[in-house]
């Protein structure tokens, strides 16, 4: 599973620090897309952006990996066009850049995913939930005034009114659904190309397990018994706590696909 990095940890405590020369820096751009490179010396590791790249009052700690730190970027976009150009005018110069092989590029967490490998690629994972709290908690949704970091918690704070916003985590359930020897699996009409379990948020006042088997009978026409839990995993791409769970088809039933 993603946040399986053992033997490092993730040490998500908010601190108020200032940023170094080597901490680590990510850049989202407004999709959502990381900028990093791949290491031309070493397939499918991240050369990331640091500290010295960057304007250090532009950022805010996001959290360690073992004795690394990683911050998140908060100012405009130009500093990516002010990066990707040094990257071009290093590649015309024979340096490694934008326009060489393996220079700075946008990718999706999903790209990350599925080209990179290791811990850096959790760390990209719970560096986009933040950002997406960031980038959707400008302003205060009592009074309309800019918010501000807080000084002693990961949280937004507005001036005006007080109000405090802490990061949104979205519980989600993710089904495997047995049949005998069987499981199974869906298809999106649209959007994700592979086959995948059935999968969902819980809504207003309902367990996980009462989400499982309404999941499961919406999109599938499928009841379901004996309801056992797996294990949770944290998804930033949803910014979810995407837990997991095991049961069994209620008889012999007809899959039947909600067409949506």
């Amino acid at each position: 599973m993603i946040q399986d990095i053992y033997p490092s940890k993730l040490d998500n405590a908010f601190i108020k620090t200032e940023l170094g020369n080597d901490d680590i820096v990510l850049v989202f751009d407004s999709d959502g897309k990381v900028m990093v490179r791949e290491d031309c010396e070493k397939d499918s590791e991240f050369v990331f952006l640091r500290g010295k790249d960057v304007d250090k009052e532009k950022t805010v700690y996001l959290f360690s990996v073992d004795e690394t730190r990683f911050f998140l970027y908060v100012g405009d976009d130009s500093v990516e066009d002010e990066l990707l150009g040094k990257n071009e005018a290093g590649a015309n110069a024979g340096e490694n850049g934008i326009g060489a092989k393996c220079g700075f590029a946008h990718y999706t967490i999903r790209e990350v995913r599925e080209k990179f490998s290791g811990k850096e690629v959790f760390a990209v994972f719970t560096a986009y939930h933040l950002w997406k709290w960031y980038s959707d908690n400008k302003y205060c949704g009592k009074c309309g005034k800019a918010l501000s970091f807080g000084e002693n918690e990961r949280a937004l704070v507005c001036p005006e009114c007080g109000n405090v916003v802490y990061p949104r985590i979205n519980p989600a359930v993710i089904v495997g659904v047995k049949k005998g020897d069987s499981l199974l699996l869906t298809k999106y009409r649209t959007g994700y190309g592979h086959n995948a379990l059935v999968a969902g948020f819980t809504e207003i006042g309902e367990t996980l397990e009462e989400t499982v088997a309404r999941e499961v009978m919406e999109e599938t026409g499928v009841k379901v018994k004996n309801i056992s839990y797996y294990n949770p995993q944290p998804w930033g791409m949803a910014q979810d706590i995407l837990t997991g769970f095991f049961c069994e088809a209620d008889g012999d039933q007809q899959v039947r696909p909600d067409g949506q």
